[in-house]
């Protein structure tokens, strides 16, 4: 079969021909129909995630066919022990000897991939394989941060991507109000956020307080930002796997009970409800597909933020 393959990190996937995978016991053999494109796929090729398996074929937002015909979908967490004290406390999400798609086990940037069937989820009816790809991580982890964000009316979402374009949709489904931050003089995220709802879209300051903030940009220093964006009480999460270095904040930022907290993989009760949620939405995902064979090209127009919406491969 064809794969885009990482060799070594910080160099360009290459594209080759690889045996078909084979399905071990509890294991799923699926024809892959769409795979997204996530910002954590960046941070592997680019060498800031370290330690993946090499050769990889990277992917993890994966939409494929089982030889019975059912879709399912492929996410991020692709196997835990369940036996530690994380995976026994509902918080399997954090378990040490966790295995991630596209990071540990090959992915969906090919052909065919194989999944433990027990961590893929079914896809909802009315999406369509290029709609539901970029609900696997950029749905899954974006509901997992607004759930931990809490209840607050005034919600602030940092860099307006595939994560917060898919989150504002479910934010104000929930009755909630939405603000969003984009790079100094980005008009056209602006504008896409905007047209999806959110009733302020810029740089800098809000036009008033927040209750909560998503921090979906890897920028270390919007942390201080939000902090001094949100309301006593507020929330602020960071969304993403890596983020650059923090810079130091005075306390008063973070005093009035303010929390700031990360937000590491997904559970798959996470995966469970929020399939169940998008379709009541319902939530759209704006997507740019490419071929396979032009996953550099894609990954490029990640890293440089071109991009509104989600980008996905079709092999």
């Amino acid at each position: 079969m064809r794969a885009m393959v990482l060799g070594q990190a910080r160099k360009k996937l290459s594209l080759d021909e690889v045996p078909l995978p084979k399905a071990g016991p509890g294991e799923v053999l699926l024809r892959v129909r769409a795979c997204a494109i996530c910002r954590t796929d960046l941070h592997i090729v680019d060498g800031e995630l370290e330690h993946p398996k090499l050769p990889l074929i990277p992917g993890h937002q994966i939409v494929g066919e089982a030889e019975d015909g059912r879709r399912l979908g492929v996410p991020w967490l692709g196997w835990t022990c369940g036996e530690c004290r994380y995976c026994t406390s509902g918080r399997e999400n954090l378990c040490d000897f966790a295995r991630f798609t596209g990071y540990d086990v090959d992915g969906g940037y090919a052909e065919w991939t194989v999944a433990d069937e027990r961590y893929c989820f079914s896809i909802p009816d009315g999406f369509d394989d290029l709609q539901a790809a970029p609900l696997l991580c950029s749905g899954l982890i974006g509901y997992r941060s607004l759930r931990l964000a809490g209840d607050g009316e005034r919600l602030g979402l940092y860099g307006f991507g595939a994560s917060a374009h898919i989150i504002a949709q479910v934010a104000l489904h929930q009755g909630r109000r939405v603000f969003a931050f984009t790079r100094e003089g980005d008009d056209e995220a602006q504008a896409f956020a905007r047209e999806l709802g959110a009733e302020w879209a810029g740089a800098g300051a809000p036009p008033e307080e927040l209750d909560a903030a998503i921090i979906f940009a890897p920028v270390g220093e919007l942390v201080p930002a939000a902090l001094a964006a949100v309301a006593k009480g507020g929330s602020v999460v960071c969304a993403g796997i890596h983020m650059s270095d923090i810079p130091s904040f005075p306390y008063e930022l973070l005093w009035g009970e303010r929390v700031l907290r990360s937000v590491a993989n997904l559970t798959r009760r996470d995966g469970v409800e929020f399939l169940e949620l998008a379709p009541r939405v319902p939530v759209r995902t704006r997507v740019e597909t490419f071929p396979l064979e032009q996953a550099n090209e894609a990954l490029d127009k990640l890293r440089r933020g071109d991009v509104r919406g989600s980008l996905v491969l079709v092999p």
